[in-house]
């Protein structure tokens, strides 16, 4: 039985490893694969010995059954001949090999009983394989979604990140314009105020060279009126 409790102590740790390390699913499968192949070969090796100690088992009760139909041909043989001593002494023989069947009969059961659960251990073991080995590509694969699927949403966080920084930007963009209109606006406050008497003195204020045009304009007229 310690042989049955060692196996099944090997696969939980091997189930348990597994979980553990979930962080890299890819990897673990992979490893899962070569534990459970090496303790394939372990529980073979311990299943083809268990066995073997069920037929040796078996072989010797059916050996002693079949001392004890002899024994009982013998004593039966030995009354036909007149010989009861004879036949006494089978028949205690068949006595002794009877108390002997008994205990081989309880070693056999128990030989057969861990050959079985041998065997359902192994039939398991094989069919965890062949299972895992059916679903590796598909969880490598899944696993690559996954890992894809990260990647597109580091990506759209880095996304989000921009969006917040040119929304930043265009904020301060917002106050610096705002704080350049006021400052045109306070420049425009702090201008001394414009003299409107002095632009308007300046517009009766005589052009020289206005008056001058205007002379030489009065020169022409009188020139015409001559010789009219």
């Amino acid at each position: 039985m310690s042989i049955l409790t060692r196996f099944k102590d090997i696969m939980a740790s091997n189930i348990h490893s597994l979980l553990d390390k979930a962080e890299n699913p890819e990897k673990m499968i992979d490893q899962y694969l070569r534990n459970l192949n090496r303790d394939l070969g372990k529980v073979k090796s311990e299943t083809a010995s268990v066995m073997a100690e069920e037929r040796r088992t078996k072989r010797e009760l059916d050996e002693c059954r079949q001392d004890i139909q002899k024994m009982e041909n013998y004593a039966i043989k030995a009354l036909e001949a007149g010989n009861e001593g004879d036949a006494r002494k089978f028949l205690e023989r068949k006595n002794q090999l009877t108390a002997k069947e008994t205990q081989l009969q309880q070693m056999y059961d128990i030989a057969a009983n861990n050959a079985s659960q041998m065997r359902q251990m192994h039939d398991k073991l094989v069919s965890d394989i062949a299972e895992l080995e059916s679903k590796r590509k598909m969880l490598k694969a899944k696993w690559a979604v996954a890992k894809t699927k990260e990647r597109m949403n580091k990506i759209g966080d880095s996304t989000e990140d921009a969006k917040s920084s040119l929304s930043a930007f265009n904020r301060m963009e917002d106050k610096i314009n705002t704080a350049l209109d006021q400052a045109y606006a306070m420049a425009e406050l702090n201008a001394e105020p414009k003299d409107d008497v002095e632009d308007l003195m300046s517009k009766y204020d005589s052009n020289p060279s206005s008056s001058s045009v205007d002379a030489e304009l009065e020169a022409l007229k009188a020139r015409l009126d001559k010789k009219d």
